[in-house]
């Protein structure tokens, strides 16, 4: 089996190549909800041969995508290139966990795939904190249900904003940075976003330990979460694999149950 997964967030789409026993290529493509199949194709192809590989050797695709638009040319991605229909994490893919919220048709897919990754791993409860577009908390429990979670603007998204909304403030870049009082107004910034949000995931993760009543390991995950490593004893585990990891545990769960 040779499995292509696909995990598109708002900022990047993830695409990962497994070969029945490891992940043997990934690459990463800013999200651009106009890209065409053909277009992603035609990239594809070229990273595929890089790596000694083709369409032709891909014989199943995954597909996680927060972004609608684009689902539509992922699919037909599959579909005209690979030959092969995808399973659609919110649409045919069976998940295999419960969904414990009162809606649970607003369950984000990768908030999802996220849990099932995470659980597979470090068992439960878990908090599993992603730093993408948005920062989220979800809590996962023992059994491995997803029990809801908190949406946060991610650390980003935060300093798109300060630099737009006024007027004097520069386009930084995200970095720990040597003191936490500021001496200047990058250096304020810095410390700002990074502390800012070292103390948002110290206050949310008290919180919900103090809401749940039990102990709970803590994951993060994320295109940032790494940057947070090392300030704060609040995050248990860091590991950038929980999503292509639930999906293929998710791909292999509904093979089995004949899904595919």
């Amino acid at each position: 089996m040779m499995l292509l997964a696909i995990e598109q967030g708002n900022t990047n789409t993830l695409f990962a190549v497994h070969d029945g026993e490891r992940w043997v290529s990934q690459w990463r493509a800013a999200t651009d909800s106009s890209r065409t199949a053909d277009e992603y194709a035609v990239w594809l192809a070229q990273l595929l041969h890089m790596g000694g590989l083709t369409f032709g050797v891909i014989d199943a695709c995954i597909i996680s995508s927060v972004v609608p638009q684009s689902l539509f040319n992922l699919r037909n991605l599959s579909r005209r290139y690979l030959h092969v229909e995808p399973l659609v994490i919110g649409e045919n893919a069976k998940l295999g966990v419960e969904v414990r919220i009162d809606k649970p048709s607003e369950a984000g897919a990768d908030r999802l795939v996220n849990a099932i990754g995470a659980h597979m791993i470090y068992g439960g409860p878990l908090i599993v904190i992603d730093s993408g577009t948005a920062t989220t908390f979800d809590v996962i429990a023992k059994d491995g249900a997803f029990e809801g979670g908190i949406i946060a603007p991610g650390i980003n998204l935060s300093m798109q904003a300060l630099h737009e909304a006024a007027a004097k403030l520069p386009r930084i870049a995200i970095q720990r940075p040597a003191r936490i009082v500021g001496k200047d107004t990058v250096g304020a910034m810095q410390s700002g976003v990074f502390w800012g949000y070292i103390a948002l995931i110290e206050g949310l993760v008290a919180r919900i330990k103090e809401e749940r009543g039990e102990p709970l390991t803590v994951v993060a995950t994320g295109g940032v979460a790494s940057l947070f490593e090392g300030a704060t004893k609040a995050i248990d585990h860091f590991d950038a694999d929980l999503t292509i990891r639930g999906l293929l545990e998710i791909h292999r769960r509904n093979s089995h149950l004949g899904a595919q």
